[in-house]
């Protein structure tokens, strides 16, 4: 394990490659099952990286590896409260990230004036769901076969 530092950032234009990368990783390990809010190709991640706007995707990297990746989306289209999408690195996985993540995607839509976020989860993503229902999320029915989540966020104030 390398000691460099844990570092959540916003992505950039030189992070397509490592992106890629990532998307790799999730497609070799069948994630793209449980998460696909857009191709996982160099092309998408080339794109994704030089997104601007009220819109986050953001990282989890170490050494210039990313570990997890999310995305808060809605805002550039006019919706008050975001969608939030998340991934982690199969090898990255029970390790804590995805909980220091969340928290991490949690305050970036609530210093943005998000009340709540949303998300979708397969029924069947137990994990996912486990860690979602710890961080207060409440679920209803979805369109397709998800579930829908709601997590209330807490004022600055009253966090």
């Amino acid at each position: 394990m390398t000691h460099s530092t844990l570092e959540f950032t916003r992505l950039k234009p030189a992070d397509d490659a490592a992106l890629a990368d990532f998307f790799a990783s999730l497609s070799a390990g069948g994630d793209d099952r449980f998460f696909h809010p857009h191709p996982f190709t160099l092309a998408e991640a080339v794109r994704v990286c030089r997104l601007v706007g009220r819109d986050l995707y953001l990282v989890a990297s170490r050494g210039g590896r990313i570990l997890a990746y999310g995305m808060l989306r809605g805002w550039d289209e006019g919706y008050v409260v975001p969608s939030l999408g998340v991934a982690v690195r199969p090898e990255a996985r029970g390790t804590g990230l995805a909980r220091a993540f969340m928290t991490y995607l949690h305050a970036a839509a609530r210093d943005q004036g998000a009340p709540r976020v949303r998300l979708k989860v397969y029924p069947t993503n137990h994990a996912a769901r486990r860690l979602y229902e710890s961080l207060g999320y409440q679920w209803q029915p979805g369109a397709d076969e998800q579930l829908v989540g709601l997590c209330e966020l807490a004022s600055p104030r009253a966090a």
